[in-house]
């Protein structure tokens, strides 16, 4: 395929997770059983009372409900990036076990992401760096055939010659306290281009299921000042509206 692009999907998450996370929460501070309170949940709408947990900070019945996403068009570049969240379940494609010979490709060269600021470039820059990408399958494909001899063995050798362009695929599970972390690091203009891109499709998938657990979910200056400080990116007006929008 080449050239590739971003691609997130939620295959599972908690059922009615503001209900669970309201449960959660009032068990805490009820002398209910379990029943009457799985009753008087499911009876009563929770938007509020789940809003105000938020408010109160009170999160550790959030940690309740988790989310799982199949994210693909991403860069090894961003598996380094995200699996520094280590409150969360990563399941990767293996560059040891799945082969990038160029034969198993429809256009012969291993999937990879290009960078927004290298395609604004133009034309030309674009067409350089596919055949940079084109020769580095060349040269994977070398090894492979080189290191023949050891049989399967080869692609753990080989893989170190692609580079962190090369497509990745993953399956990612965080409960939603670590998500809401997640979003107010990797949502932020600061944080690098592509994992901000990922947090933020995230963000709005998860808000269409959980819009309560998730209303003021985003960068650290959606309810506050800027956390970057002096480094800021100047533009939290801007970023406030886009993140209503969502």
């Amino acid at each position: 395929m080449g050239r590739t692009n971003l691609r997130v999907e939620l295959l599972q998450y908690t059922s009615n997770p503001e209900q669970l996370v309201a449960l959660a929460a009032k068990l805490c501070y009820s002398s209910a059983d379990m029943e009457e309170l799985q009753k008087g949940v499911a009876d009563g709408d929770q938007s509020h009372f789940v809003r105000k947990l938020a408010e109160m900070g009170h999160l550790t019945p959030v940690e309740h409900a988790s989310f799982t996403f199949g994210v693909e068009g991403v860069s090894r570049s961003l598996l380094a990036q995200i699996t520094r969240h280590r409150i969360a379940s990563f399941s990767v494609k293996s560059q040891r076990y799945v082969s990038e010979d160029s034969t198993a490709k429809a256009d012969g060269v291993f999937n990879y992401i290009i960078p927004p600021r290298i395609a604004a470039l133009g034309a030309g820059e674009v067409s350089e760096y596919a055949r940079q990408m084109a020769k580095i399958q060349q040269w994977y494909d070398g090894w492979l055939e080189k290191l023949a001899c050891y049989g399967d063995a080869a692609r753990e050798d080989a893989r170190f010659i692609l580079p962190n362009a090369a497509e990745t695929k993953l399956v990612v599970t965080m409960n939603a306290r670590e998500l809401l972390h997640f979003f107010a690091l990797r949502c932020c203009n600061r944080a690098q281009w592509e994992i901000r891109a990922l947090a933020t499709e995230m963000l709005r998938l998860v808000r269409r299921v959980a819009p309560e657990l998730f209303r003021d979910a985003g960068p650290g200056c959606l309810t506050g000042p800027c956390p970057e400080g002096g480094m800021s990116c100047g533009k939290q007006a801007e970023v406030r509206d886009m993140f209503q929008k969502l």
